[in-house]
């Protein structure tokens, strides 16, 4: 396996990987990217979140990513929260993945995190298999309401059904 270097990426080279983030999320615009990036890596939020890249050592270009932050989690603490990982590479994308999720154990470790949780989306099996293999663990689900509803305006007659089904609070973990 070619060996990979894992930096943080500055805030002036956020352009720069657009290509690589828009080969796995086609329909993201330049601007949202941007946006999205200068929050992650913006000097008030430094040591609490970013985008970690790889790239080859003979590489100038990243080859994959992942975007990161540190969030307080009421059972574990520290948790190291890692998303949007892409991993694009000709010769060896499943090195890339593996690279990129030896550095989350270190990142972790480096900012006091007693955890990582990496979320994988859109149900991307090899990516998931990836982080199984590394010994990641399925923890719970992840459930996401795309599109939120309209709030219903008055409690009167019809206003449950335009609320969604009752659960019962036994039944809410």
């Amino acid at each position: 396996m070619a060996e990979f270097i894992i930096e943080s990426l500055a805030a002036d080279q956020i352009r720069a990987v657009y290509p690589l983030v828009r080969e796995a999320f086609p329909p993201l615009d330049l601007a949202s990217w941007l946006r999205f990036a200068r929050q992650l890596t913006g000097p008030r939020r430094k040591g609490q979140s970013g985008i970690m890249a790889a790239r080859r050592e003979a590489r100038v270009f990243p080859c994959g990513l992942f975007c990161y932050r540190v969030e307080d989690d009421l059972e574990l603490g520290k948790v190291l929260v890692a998303d949007h990982f892409v991993a694009v590479d000709l010769l060896d994308p499943a090195g890339v993945l593996v690279a990129l999720v030896e550095e989350l154990d270190s990142l972790a470790r480096h900012l006091g995190c007693r955890a990582v949780r990496s979320l994988v989306h859109d149900g991307k099996a090899d990516v998931a298999d990836g982080f199984h293999a590394a010994g990641h663990r399925r923890e719970g689900a992840s459930l996401l309401l795309k599109k939120l509803r309209q709030p219903a305006t008055s409690l009167g007659a019809g206003a449950e059904s335009r609320r969604g089904p009752r659960v019962p609070s036994a039944a809410i973990a």
